[in-house]
């Protein structure tokens, strides 16, 4: 991977679950939808002032309705947080995870 690149895709772990389930409402919020299932299936990374993570995230609407999230967390000495920075809907389980 070059500097600031993205990552290859990995399975997501429950470490990778947590930050999903962090933001959850703030996307919620936002599309004026409710999920009972969220899950993350895959992500990719890059490194920036931080690391901007892009997850895959299976919803319970659909057998095929994938959402994208994209989720800044800052460095450890600027606090660590998380914050969702993007998103993107109507995605499937063979879209690739791609910068947005």
């Amino acid at each position: 991977m070059r500097a600031g690149g993205l990552s290859e895709p990995r399975k997501a772990t429950s470490e990778i679950q947590e930050y999903v389930d962090r933001v959850k409402p703030t996307f919620e919020d936002g599309v004026n939808v409710s999920y009972s299932e969220f899950r993350a299936v895959a992500y990719r990374t890059q490194t920036v002032a931080g690391v901007n993570y892009f997850f895959s995230v299976a919803t319970n609407n659909s057998s095929n309705e994938f959402i994208f999230l994209k989720i800044f967390k800052s460095l450890p000495s600027s606090g660590g947080e998380l914050s969702l920075t993007g998103y993107q809907t109507g995605k499937t389980a063979s879209d690739e995870i791609i910068y947005f």
